[in-house]
Formats: structure tokens, C-alpha cells, sequence
């Protein structure tokens, strides 16, 4: 290694290290697919855990044996499970069958989202700057604070009383 005595010196010697081509040309992504042609992923939300299998079709979405529209009877929930497909225009060209269990719908449905964004951008990695730019691949960690000891839920107290 050279002997680096001045700032110029250490400048040279980063730029001399970035400069390797090798090192410069990152692998192309390539697609993640199963002997039947699907992509699996896991999308998490809470308490909720969905396991998502995303394959070329019609955008037929099958939750836990049920079709969308009755497992997510709330438009809300339904558009949520349709922003993936919206976001990477992809509409009507995917066929989701997904498990999800855990939470209650509202995390449910979110992560079934989180599990349709992985296994899209696995299946066709070209659509994972989408999916990222809109913050789709990023597992929402926020859950529940456990109650703890001495109080009356996690953080509120017992009323006090003077007298």
C-alpha cells in the first residue's frame, strides 16, 4: 500500500479504487420464478404475515381460498391490494393467491400489498424502481406497544388520587 501522507494523496488513491471495472458493473437482476412459472415472496403488516404467489393470468386475487372482493369486503382494502398492479402497470395481468394469517384485515391487507410489490419485482425485476420509488418493498414495522406492569394500558397510568 502507498504511503499516504497528504489529502491529494488520498484522493488519488479512492478514485485509483473505484476506478476497477469489475467492481463498477453490478449483476443484472434476474427473475425469480418456481417450476410452474410463479413468484413467491412474504409481505409482512403488524401483526400480519401473507404469503404471496404471483403468476401471468388474468388479475384474479385469491385470499385464503376466497376471491378478493369477499375476503376484503371494504373498497378500502381492496384498493390497497390493487396499488402494486396500479403503480407498475401491470393491471389485470397477474394472478395472486396469497394465505395470510395474524392481525386483523387492515394489516392484512397491507401485508398482501407487501407480499404482491416482492413477488412483482421478483418475477420482473424491471419493475422494481417502481414499486420502490412509491415505498411498496419497505415492510411497515410499526405494531402494537405490549401493555407493561403497573400501568393501565403501555404507557397510561392509574388516576391518581390525593386523597
Amino acid at each position: 500500500m502507498a504511503d499516504i501522507k497528504s489529502l491529494d494523496d488520498l484522493k488519488s488513491a479512492v478514485a485509483g479504487a473505484s476506478a476497477d471495472p469489475v467492481a463498477a458493473v453490478a449483476a443484472p437482476r434476474t427473475p425469480v420464478r418456481d417450476a410452474l412459472g410463479r413468484s413467491y415472496a412474504t409481505g409482512k403488516r403488524k401483526n400480519a404475515v401473507a404469503r404471496v404467489w404471483v403468476k401471468p393470468g388474468t388479475g384474479k386475487v385469491v385470499v385464503n381460498g376466497k376471491e378478493m372482493a369477499a375476503y376484503f369486503a371494504r373498497p378500502v382494502l381492496q384498493m390497497i391490494l390493487k396499488q402494486p398492479f396500479t403503480i407498475a402497470n401491470v393491471e389485470g395481468q397477474f394472478d395472486v393467491m396469497a394465505t395470510v394469517v395474524g392481525g386483523g384485515l387492515s394489516g392484512q391487507a397491507g401485508a398482501v400489498k407487501h407480499g404482491i410489490s416482492k413477488a412483482l419485482q421478483l418475477y420482473e425485476p424491471g419493475l422494481r424502481a417502481a414499486l420502490k420509488a412509491a415505498g411498496f418493498l419497505t415492510r411497515d414495522s410499526r405494531v402494537v406497544e405490549r401493555k407493561k406492569y403497573g400501568k393501565r394500558k403501555a404507557r397510561r397510568s392509574f388516576q391518581f388520587s390525593k386523597r
